[in-house]
């Protein structure tokens, strides 16, 4: 009887994955400089199949429903390139923090009591470290995973609480300060994990380095030639870290 309790609850975790389809020009954007367009979404494929890689472990030794919220391309080219045997869903409208509000939203409304959502960011975010994550969540209301850059890598809540996504500067080097000052004020108990770093920028390139399999093929750094007749780069806005 135990055992049939424990497989129902752990049905109820859900782990949902925010990345986008590795189309060049719009993966990766701000590597794209020292990599290339088509070597930034080859960059990003290949952490997001590291990720993926990861929570197929994590399947291995717990019950969940793990669900893709995704930008860009389409649910079919999302299942050629990831498999079929996952939920595919496309990233709802609004800005980072209305679409991780709306997607614990969903899980809650779909049965779940343990949600957490990652990126395909952090290749030092693994099998055990999200099995840690979610036996965390069960003795505190929120867990973050820490990033270097002042964000976080993961959050885990029961329920959606819409205040820890609201007001916060995203993309900037506030985002974690910002959302625990706000879970402070509302009394909630939060457990942290490892601080890692997220691979954005090219001197982080070393971590994706040092984490990737020795058969995965590093991306070659782009080398621009530019010509009389080539326009002048426009500036680029940073996207948030889905991407």
């Amino acid at each position: 009887m135990l055992a049939v309790v424990q497989k129902v609850a752990a049905n109820r975790e859900h782990l949902i994955v925010f990345t986008r389809y590795p189309e060049p020009g719009k993966a990766k954007t701000r590597l794209i400089p020292v990599l290339g367009a088509e070597g930034a979404a080859e960059l990003h494929r290949q952490m997001a199949e590291h990720t993926l890689a990861q929570i197929r472990g994590l399947q291995a030794i717990r019950t969940l429903k793990v669900e893709v919220r995704f930008a860009g391309g389409d649910a079919a080219r999302m299942q050629s390139w990831l498999g079929a045997n996952l939920d595919y869903q496309v990233q709802p409208e609004g800005d980072l923090g209305d679409r991780m509000f709306q997607s614990f939203q969903s899980a809650y409304n779909n049965g779940s009591d343990a949600t957490l959502i990652i990126g395909t960011d952090c290749p030092e975010l693994d099998t055990l470290l999200m099995q840690k994550a979610f036996q965390t969540l069960h003795h505190h209301d929120l867990v973050l995973g820490p990033a270097t850059d002042g964000g976080y890598y993961l959050i885990g809540l029961h329920h959606p609480i819409p205040e820890l996504f609201q007001g916060i500067a995203w993309s900037t080097s506030q985002v974690l300060s910002q959302t625990v000052a706000i879970a402070e004020r509302l009394n909630l108990a939060i457990a942290y994990l490892p601080t890692l770093s997220d691979v954005d920028h090219p001197q982080d390139l070393k971590i994706w380095q040092r984490k990737k399999s020795p058969h995965t093929p590093h991306p070659t750094p782009h080398t621009p030639h530019p010509t009389p007749h080539t326009p002048h780069p426009t500036p680029h806005t940073p996207m948030t870290n889905d991407e």
